[in-house]
């Protein structure tokens, strides 16, 4: 009997670190003293406990870090220190945010922070706020308070995410919406995705791509000389990047891929990936067949498909997958083309 597989364990998010090290810095700022750890309450009512590493004070200032644990989620910024540093700030300022040492700031509009700001997303924001206000009533202190967060290395984990492309320079963002990072959830790729699109929306962009992976994306940008920002990284996300556009759409979208997942997108699949969709081949042989090539009902790949039916097969690939495409798109105002790229990322076949 097979053993279930093991349970993966979840980890916390780089606003969360943040929001807990802010508590620390600001209760030895305000109280004297740091604590060895933080409890804190996320916004679906977790309460993980953070220790607190690094903490240091100078003239009206204090800091203090956390290390980030990712879990068994693959994410870049795994063992990263997350650093805040508090000071006082004037009468009536509020909460303000700064970036510091690894933390990128906003260059294009689109994103959920206004240009010009440290990229510290919405949610941790308001988390940081909340334990200022806290710790500000219990400390009978003003709530007027500058954070400025710090990722040591952050600069050269940001080369490794879609930050370069979103118009964010200078490091990482600090991200979370639930405070938790979830094994394999697929949902950052997919934020990243719409953060892509809002990107290419704000900047009229006439002209955005997706592809299932490098080489695809190389051909397809070179095909139609687009700029790195118009390059959205579907992978094998097409559901997540097409029902994003249908709301808010960009004039003209081009999908590439290579043959098995542009014949699974051909044949309804919105996730591409292995594990979650398969080719049919009966259906695959019958569209052979209908265009007059050779039967490959019986192909162990799509690509045995491709060498048995010839550069043809590419071709009814890319119009079969077009026509999926458009119907996820509907009525919304994009004109789209479909690319099939081989290994080497020769363009086998496309559409129209």
């Amino acid at each position: 009997m097979q053993a279930d597989p093991p349970k993966l364990r979840r980890g916390w998010t780089t606003g969360a670190c943040a929001t807990a090290a802010t508590w620390g810095a600001l209760d030895a700022l305000w109280g004297g003293a740091f604590p060895a750890r933080v409890q804190l309450t996320l916004p679906r009512g977790e309460t993980p406990v953070f220790v607190l590493e690094n903490c240091r004070y100078g003239p009206g200032w204090a800091e203090c870090g956390v290390v980030k644990d990712a879990g068994d989620d693959p994410d870049v910024t795994h063992g990263a220190t997350i650093i805040a540093r508090v000071r006082a700030g004037a009468a009536g300022q509020g909460v303000r945010f700064f970036a510091g040492d690894g933390v990128g700031t906003v260059t294009k509009p689109g994103l959920p922070i206004a240009v010009g700001e440290p990229a510290i997303n919405p949610v941790p924001r308001q988390m940081m706020t909340e334990v200022v206000a806290g710790l500000a009533a219990r400390h009978d202190r003003p709530s007027d308070v500058e954070i400025t967060i710090s990722v040591p290395g952050g600069a050269g984990l940001a080369a490794k995410t879609w930050n370069p492309r979103l118009g964010i320079e200078g490091g990482l963002s600090i991200l979370g919406t639930t405070g938790v990072v979830r094994p394999f959830s697929c949902a950052a790729w997919i934020a990243s995705i719409h953060r892509g699109i809002d990107v290419a929306v704000a900047a009229g962009l006439p002209h955005v791509a997706g592809c299932t992976g490098a080489t695809s994306e190389r051909a397809v940008q070179a095909l139609h000389s687009l700029p790195d920002h118009a390059m959205l990284d579907m992978g094998d996300f097409a559901g997540g990047l097409l029902k994003y556009l249908a709301r808010h759409p960009v004039p003209r979208l081009t999908i590439g891929g290579g043959i098995g997942k542009m014949t699974k997108l051909a044949q309804g699949a919105r996730d591409l990936h292995s594990r979650r969709s398969t080719v049919d081949f009966a259906a695959l042989g019958a569209l052979a067949r209908e265009a007059g090539l050779p039967d490959v009902s019986s192909a162990a790949t799509a690509l045995d498909a491709l060498e048995r039916a010839g550069p043809a097969l590419a071709g009814l690939v890319a119009h079969a997958a077009r026509a999926q495409v458009q119907a996820m798109l509907g009525d919304a105002p994009v004109a789209v083309d479909t690319v099939v790229i081989d290994r080497a990322g020769h363009v086998l076949g496309r559409a129209p």
